[in-house]
């Protein structure tokens, strides 16, 4: 199946316009992660933790808002499992007794037809949350690492490695400001915890698979068209490949809205941040990528 047939956009001609934009979008994300800070959650801050499984289903929203009156403070609410059983997450306190305490006190007071029962407690101290916080980070940087290693293992040319780690660098810079811009705003918590981590390093592997189809296509060109010049390379090499990106960003795109949509108030904030990741990571593997491979093959006379 093919959407777009013998198309020929010039993709690399507009290469200054793409780095315009995704110069401004870098810097916009850049201040607006310094200046609200980034929001993590209980994983990588630590606090207490609480399966309540009630009688009856239980509204995770009422059940948030009732808690951030009496608490003072947002606690992160989630069903867990069954309708009937909610994870609760708040931050480190000196007592938990007493906060357990309230909370029960507060939910039993709001409804005395459906009081809970605690089934699980748990406490993540401050000292694993900074060494959770530090092994994610660690994650991150090695995989870029492993990928411009692989990269340049694999097309024997470090331009298309510098190409492919600005294009992804790119992608986690800007999902990551747009959602510390969307957070507290949207009614369901985008805080950096686990799953947030999963999602950058799935959009990570996501545009680098986009990446790597279209320099498979440029190495194979250039190899076909040795008289054409490698601009020009590039470019029938992204319309080669156009019909495919759109048709699988389409499709994984569905599945995710159908995610975000119907995976429960859970998965909002992960499903969220892979729609943005996503259509990103597409847009820098045609755009951000393939300009910087072109633009760095010329600045440094490399032929091969």
């Amino acid at each position: 199946m093919r959407i777009f047939n013998k198309t020929n956009f010039d993709f690399i001609s507009g290469r200054k316009i793409a780095y315009t934009v995704s110069g401004g979008l870098v810097l916009l994300s850049i201040v607006i992660i310094l200046l609200r800070g980034i929001s993590y959650g209980i994983d990588f801050k630590g606090g207490q933790e609480f399966v309540l499984e009630f009688p009856q289903p239980a509204s995770v929203t009422e059940t948030r808002d009732l808690l951030a009156n009496a608490l003072g403070t947002q606690p992160e609410v989630k069903q867990f499992g069954l309708a009937e059983d909610l994870l609760i997450r708040t931050e480190a306190v000196a007592d938990p007794e007493a906060l357990l305490a309230n909370i029960m006190t507060t939910l039993t007071n709001a409804n005395p037809d459906n009081v809970p029962v605690v089934i699980k407690s748990d406490t993540v101290g401050p000292r694993f949350a900074e060494d959770l916080k530090r092994g994610a980070l660690y994650a991150i940087i090695s995989s870029l690492v492993v990928i411009f290693l692989y990269i340049l293992i694999r097309f024997k040319n470090w331009t298309f490695s510098a190409g492919a780690i600005a294009s992804l660098a790119h992608d986690v810079i800007v999902t990551l400001g747009i959602l510390t811009l969307a957070n507290k705003l949207l009614p369901f918590s985008m805080d950096i915890d686990q799953n947030m981590i999963a999602a950058f390093l799935t959009i990570v592997g996501y545009s680098l698979n986009d990446t790597v189809v279209i320099f498979d296509r440029i190495r194979e060109n250039k190899t076909l068209h040795k008289a054409t010049p490698f601009k020009d390379v590039v470019n029938r090499s992204v319309n080669d490949t156009l019909s495919r990106t759109v048709i699988t960003t389409g499709t994984t795109l569905f599945v995710v809205l159908v995610l975000f949509i119907f995976g429960g108030e859970v998965l909002k904030g992960f499903a969220f941040a892979l729609l943005i990741g996503m259509v990103l990571g597409t847009y820098s593997s045609v755009w951000v990528a393939s300009s910087i491979v072109v633009d760095l093959q010329k600045r440094f006379n490399i032929s091969k």
